[in-house]
């Protein structure tokens, strides 16, 4: 008599929202609990790096990805390093691919790496208006952040927080919700990273320095100091843009010039428009012999 062989049930999992694909069930088999805990030592890193850039839980987001992707088993992720089921939208200019998911033949984007998808997955929540309470939800809390994008509309599935939680719970994904090792203080809240000019930035708060902000991101302070132009004296007030990254020689197409303001100074526009001061200055012919003088107006590109 022939033997049968029972493939493990996968649980429907109801439908997401138009921006993902359905999910998969947690694992329940030994197979799939390896196959869980090969993903997580493949990707942790890799969701650390987005916690550190983006102020995401690296377990929020090593969740989604195992649930999105059944552990980067799904076609989506295995053809097309989409490992969280992200669909095209009308902006989406890169390589596609179309799948069943809620109707027929649906458009889902296609990456050139997984840290490709993963990257693009930070940008979808910062840049979602509907996420942007969970910002203020501390790192460590991935049950607010789990609950919180449920309520948001991230997914349809009544169940779709507890999935999450119940992964990160068995597999003590919590352990990577750290800020260089150092877990962040209850109530202490990372920062929101903003993109200014196309350069990931940040805003000084109250009480920080920029030895805070190095610390949170793991950046050299002098590779920080020297991305804002400012010396080790210098102090920016509180509230302004500091970059994560060096600034551009021009501003974006949406701001082709700026009328000077009282207060202003050349540095000052630097920062709030993501520009390098040598460039201004150079663009500008500033100088000793032309000086900044309120009402000028500025080409910024």
């Amino acid at each position: 008599m022939k033997i049968l062989r029972f493939a493990v049930v996968i649980l429907p999992f109801l439908l997401v929202s138009c921006s993902v694909t359905k999910q998969t069930a947690v694992p329940t088999s030994t197979a799939g609990k390896d196959a869980y805990s090969a993903y997580i030592a493949r990707y942790s890193d890799m969701a650390v790096d987005q916690m550190k850039q983006y102020g995401i839980p690296a377990s929020i987001t090593l969740a989604q990805g195992l649930l999105e992707s059944d552990a980067g088993r799904s076609t989506l992720a295995s053809k097309c390093n989409n490992h969280f089921g992200i669909k095209c939208h009308n902006d989406w200019k890169g390589r596609k691919m179309y799948h069943d998911d809620d109707e027929r033949q649906e458009c889902f984007r296609c990456y050139g790496s997984p840290e490709d998808s993963y990257r693009d997955h930070s940008l979808f929540l910062v840049n979602g208006a509907r996420y942007k309470d969970l910002f203020k939800l501390g790192a460590t809390d991935y049950k607010g952040w789990a609950k919180g994008l449920k309520a948001a509309g991230y997914a349809t599935s009544p169940t779709y927080a507890q999935k999450l939680i119940e992964l990160i719970e068995r597999y003590g994904l919590d352990r990577y919700d750290t800020r260089n090792g150092v877990r962040l203080k209850p109530g202490q809240l990372p920062h929101q990273p903003l993109l200014v000019n196309g350069q990931r930035c940040v805003r000084l708060r109250e009480g920080e320095t920029l030895k805070d902000i190095a610390r949170e991101y793991g950046m050299q302070l002098r590779l920080l100091r020297r991305f804002n132009e400012v010396d080790r004296k210098f102090t920016p007030p509180v509230g302004t843009l500091i970059y994560l990254e060096r600034k551009k020689s021009r501003a974006d197409r949406e701001h082709r010039t700026y009328v000077v303001r009282k207060g202003d100074s050349l540095w000052s526009i630097s920062q709030q428009f993501g520009v390098r001061m040598n460039s201004l200055a150079s663009r500008n012919r500033l100088g000793d012999d032309n000086p900044l003088t309120v009402g000028m107006t500025l080409v910024l590109r």
